[in-house]
């Protein structure tokens, strides 16, 4: 990525980043040490690096068709879901439901994982809409997805499935 830098007198304590055809140009007091310069500047780029990455990721597929196309599959056209969307934010886990929002957020992080991955989380958030916890009931519907355990074991290989989810793996292989 290209980098433009702007120092300027008038400009006392913020440094502003804006992305200008694919020129990040930043702006910066001319009193702001190098050092702390470098170290802003690395922080803008991996900021529009991951933006430019879900723009990338919302026009391969959009998360509302292959949504709309497994609760027709998984659910009987039952859930009703407010937003669904990727957030770049999002670094410990790979997908969250807020039920009573009826919303659910998917990290982009997962957006580049074999599709049969991303759809195991999109089942399992959107499982959420129905069973707010991880019961029995919960696990029985996620587990309709054929690829459920192989997705699984992906996540859990990758670091990205949850404590309590390993849990579960761990105590269904053992009963």
């Amino acid at each position: 990525m290209e980098v433009t830098i702007i120092r300027s007198p008038r400009r006392h304590r913020t440094i502003s980043a804006r992305m200008v055809n694919d020129c990040l140009v930043v702006r910066a007091p001319q009193h702001v040490s190098q050092e702390r310069l470098d170290t802003v500047v690395e922080g803008f780029k991996i900021k529009f690096q991951k933006r430019r990455l879900k723009e990338a990721l919302d026009r391969k597929q959009s998360l509302r068709e292959i949504v709309e196309k497994l609760n027709e599959k998984y659910f009987a056209n039952a859930l009703k879901i407010n937003s669904i969307e990727y957030v770049i934010d999002q670094n410990s886990k790979y997908g969250c439901c807020n039920y009573t929002q009826r919303s659910i957020r998917i990290s982009h992080k997962v957006g580049l994982m074999p599709s049969w991955v991303r759809d195991y989380v999109l089942i399992h958030e959107m499982a959420h809409l129905l069973e707010p916890n991880h019961s029995k009931s919960f696990w029985s519907i996620v587990s309709r997805y054929k690829l459920a355990e192989r997705a699984r074991g992906y996540l859990l290989a990758m670091g990205f499935l949850a404590e309590d989810e390993q849990e579960n793996v761990n105590s269904e292989c053992m009963g």
